[in-house]
């Protein structure tokens, strides 16, 4: 209860938002998100999933997107941490 209340304080403040949103690893992690929107568009298409998947290749398929996004995801915590050094 009293978490929910600090968040909403929090999250009300303007200028705080604004500072976290011009922070790097908040742009970092926008990025990454459309990355990995985008990569699994493609994957999409790629795959020509606009007809029905089984539910064996919906797992495979579901599978490889988060094996992407996890990867994606390694890639900007290296890249933070080069470039907090």
């Amino acid at each position: 209860m009293v978490f929910r209340f600090l968040i909403r304080i929090l999250a009300n403040n303007e200028q705080l938002v604004q500072k976290l949103s011009e922070s790097y690893p908040m742009r970092r992690a926008a990025q990454v998100v459309v990355r990995v929107m985008f990569s699994s568009k493609n994957l999409i298409e790629e795959h020509r999933l606009r007809e029905k998947l089984s539910p064996e290749q919906f797992r495979a398929l579901m599978s490889e997107v988060a094996a992407n996004f996890q990867n994606q995801l390694k890639q900007a915590q290296e890249n933070i941490k080069r470039k907090m050094k």
